[in-house]
């Protein structure tokens, strides 16, 4: 309940900010034909995900691994496995879920994110 409500403030704060401040977070998800995980993912979360608070407070981006746009996309880290779910806001990479562990511990992985790097939202 408490999770649901800090992810809902952390969806108010970043779609009310103004033009010349940080953007709100999106999910990038990196991907690749044939990848299992990705497959297991969409049946699990995808259909969902968009309905959620997180899906709210960090609207899903695809992209596929060989069209990885390094030129707008500053990561951590290199992009080895797919599925990678990436935490982004301004291009910048927040943090990362590599893999997908499960419906159970993903949730609760993104919401981790998203609750860690709200404090780094625009106040007021």
């Amino acid at each position: 309940m408490a999770r649901n409500l800090l992810i809902s403030c952390v969806f108010a704060l970043t779609t009310l900010v103004s033009p010349g401040l940080a953007e709100p977070f999106k999910l990038v998800m990196i991907e690749q034909v044939g990848c299992h995980w990705c497959a297991q993912w969409d049946a699990d979360i995808a259909g969902a995900y968009p309905k959620t608070d997180e899906g709210k407070a960090a609207p899903l981006e695809r992209v596929m691994i060989r069209d990885l746009p390094m030129d707008e996309l500053q990561t951590a880290a290199r992009v080895i496995y797919t599925p990678t779910f990436l935490l982004v806001r301004d291009g910048v990479e927040l943090g990362r879920i590599e893999g997908y562990p499960g419906e159970d511990f993903f949730w609760g992985l993104l919401a981790r994110m998203i609750d860690e790097n709200s404090s780094e939202a625009p106040q007021g």
